[in-house]
């Protein structure tokens, strides 16, 4: 029996218990772990514990979740699994590529080198090249370079806040540059596709797109589901399965979410996820992705 590590921070998380509940069902021994529990020693031989649990004696290891936070802790999880990695056991996704998806401007600057369609982007660092491009764009969106669920996206469309829900903010538009300059240092803007009021949210494992769905706002523009958007089925044009798997492939994750966004220039990659939730995906159209992924590991392994 194979033992694989499940790496989780929320245990009551619905990919989480499926990941565990599958692997369980397909006679592998899931070993749910808490990278925060996390201890090395290094001196005549170099041993990774977490807890009771000797990593180096794990098959293989999903990463669900990782763990948040930019700081020192983050860092140091990281290269734990990179190291593990280093003796021979297989990490899906690898460190490395849920760093490229994680980073959205570098995620961005990969996905363009591909020639993989992307929304006009800008990278600044100070508040009047911020100015400028939210100027150049008309109708733009500010997302934290780090963020995830939505949480921190911002749109400004000719000098004026937009809420997430649609309402206007009368915050003016410099005030707020200059604060979200102050506390990030710089700023990622995108400038804002118009779309027919949703969003497409891929599941991609492997070469193949296991399904798709559409994600609509209840109200306003941000579709994320986290952010109490609502779910639809999505057959995707072919077009779109191909730009979602070489979306992926880019990022050298083997399984992800990827979302694209449908503007009147054709499709567009906004991000991938490297550690996507399934349950959107499952809810919509019964499609477990932890099956399709427990399935890649094992052909894998």
């Amino acid at each position: 029996m194979k033992n694989i590590g499940i790496l989780i921070t929320d245990p009551e998380d619905w990919t989480t218990k499926s990941l565990i509940e599958t692997a369980s069902h397909n006679r592998i021994n899931p070993i749910p772990i808490n990278l925060a529990d996390a201890e090395v020693t290094i001196g005549t031989n170099i041993t990774y514990h977490a807890g009771d649990i000797n990593l180096q004696d794990l098959d293989a290891i999903i990463v669900r979740d990782a763990g948040g936070g930019n700081g020192e802790g983050i860092i140091f999880r990281f290269d734990i699994l990179r190291q593990l990695e280093n003796f021979g056991i297989p990490v899906i996704n690898s460190p490395t590529s849920i760093q490229n998806a994680a980073n959205k401007y570098h995620a961005t600057y990969l996905l363009a080198e591909a020639n993989i369609p992307v929304p006009p982007t800008k990278g600044v660092q100070n508040i009047e090249s911020a100015m400028n491009a939210l100027e150049s764009f008309e109708d733009a969106i500010i997302k934290p370079v780090f963020g995830y669920k939505g949480m921190g996206i911002s749109r400004i469309k000719n000098a004026q806040l937009i809420n997430p829900d649609g309402n206007l903010d009368d915050t003016p538009a410099r005030e707020f540059v200059s604060r979200m300059m102050n506390e990030r240092k710089m700023l990622y803007i995108q400038k804002y596709i118009a779309n027919p009021g949703r969003d497409i949210r891929a599941f991609v494992v492997g070469d193949e797109v296991i399904g798709a769905i559409y994600r609509k706002a209840e109200k306003g523009w941000l579709n994320n589901l986290s952010q109490g958007g609502n779910t639809e089925k999505c057959k995707l044009e072919k077009e779109q399965e191909e730009i979602c798997i070489r979306a992926c492939e880019k990022m050298g994750a083997e399984y992800a979410g990827v979302d694209l966004i449908e503007g009147k220039g054709g499709n567009m990659v906004l991000e991938v996820n490297a550690t996507p939730s399934g349950a959107g995906i499952y809810r919509t159209w019964g499609i477990n992705p932890a099956e399709k992924i427990i399935d890649y590991l094992m052909e894998r392994l």
